[in-house]
């Protein structure tokens, strides 16, 4: 495996390896979150006041005028302000996790943006400025980029859909990456990706989970049901409830991981989930799998639920080292994405 690694032109660092600053979008689509918008800032200013106390912070906004206000709602908070900037850069959503381009490594330990295509999970209409965010931060960092392509075509991959381990390993979905349903990349096989994977983010194994959570508008993103917690350690969702519409799909998520773990190289934590969440009627993707991990810190997202306690305990004890934070998100889920949707880490 140290060999595979080597002979690779770019590798994807792990989350939890040493990162130079988190990025984030400040909100301001408010068809997000019908009738909860007036909730979400807030959500923003305690999460920039964690993360703010340990390291640097990047929050893209709409345009210059916007800076002095957002600064004078931030001064509600706890927050370093030496440690957070702003850069000029409109989105149409807040969810850089998918929109934002991926920091990869090359041969030379030098970073690189990966400039994949967004198109909006191929689910909305509105994602020209997403998909432009790129070319914006390659010019602030003094980065190159690379547009990874297939036959001509650029690909579109969003990071909330894939998770490694910095090892060679990655965690993903058939039912995101390999379905008719929000087809990404129309014609790709499952040995497209697995190239895609290996000449770009350093991958050479793939564990290929099925299905994602009921609410997921993103049709299977890996990040609310599987993540690495550390190189050979992986949380996985679970539903006990048989009655519920994630219990199967998880069950059968978690016999995919057992099986390709069949030489014990992983050991595989069971995270409950909490139960289903409902707002104005519609199902969210309510789950404590959309963590962030950042230098110092652990950011867990909870929803008001009888398990938040529980998952807390944990999530500490597999994060001796860091700080673990519980979020509330039971309002930010209602654009159906928590704290991991919401991040981007830039690495050293």
């Amino acid at each position: 495996m140290v060999k595979f690694l080597k002979d690779l032109t770019y590798k994807m660092p792990a989350e939890w390896e040493k990162q130079k600053s988190t990025w984030i979008a400040w909100p301001h689509n408010k068809t997000d979150w019908p009738n909860k918008f007036r909730f979400i800032p807030d959500v923003f200013g305690k999460i920039i006041s964690k993360i703010s106390k340990f390291q640097k912070i990047n929050i893209l906004i709409e345009n210059k005028e916007k800076k002095e206000k957002i600064i004078l709602f931030l001064r509600n908070y706890e927050i370093n302000f030496r440690n957070v900037s702003f850069s000029v850069c409109k989105t149409d959503r807040v969810w850089v996790r998918d929109s934002f381009p991926i920091f990869v490594k090359n041969k030379v330990n030098k970073k690189i943006l990966l400039n994949w295509k967004f198109n909006a999970w191929a689910k909305y209409k509105n994602f020209k400025y997403d998909n432009g965010i790129c070319q914006k931060i390659k010019k602030k960092l003094n980065l190159k980029d690379v547009k990874p392509t297939i036959k001509n075509k650029r690909i579109v991959l969003e990071g909330g859909s894939i998770d490694v381990n910095g090892k060679g390993t990655l965690l993903t979905t058939l039912e995101c990456l390999h379905s008719k349903v929000q087809e990404r990349n129309p014609g790709f096989k499952r040995k497209d990706y697995e190239n895609i994977f290996k000449k770009f983010l350093g991958v050479g194994n793939v564990i290929w989970l099925n299905k994602g959570i009921a609410g997921d508008d993103t049709h299977g993103h890996v990040d609310d049901i599987a993540r690495f917690v550390d190189e050979k350690k992986i949380f996985i969702a679970s539903e006990n409830n048989k009655r519920d519409i994630n219990h199967k799909p998880l069950k059968e998520n978690y016999q995919i991981v057992n099986k390709f773990n069949k030489k014990n190289k992983f050991k595989i934590i069971k995270i409950p989930m909490p139960s289903a969440k409902f707002i104005q009627g519609v199902r969210v993707p309510a789950s404590y799998l959309n963590f962030y991990i950042a230098n110092k810190l652990v950011l867990v997202p909870t929803f008001k639920d009888r398990k938040d306690k529980n998952v807390i305990k944990i999530f500490k004890k597999h994060f001796k080292n860091r700080n673990v934070v519980p979020i509330d998100c039971s309002k930010l889920i209602w654009g159906f994405g928590a704290v991991h949707c919401m991040t981007q880490q830039e690495p050293i």
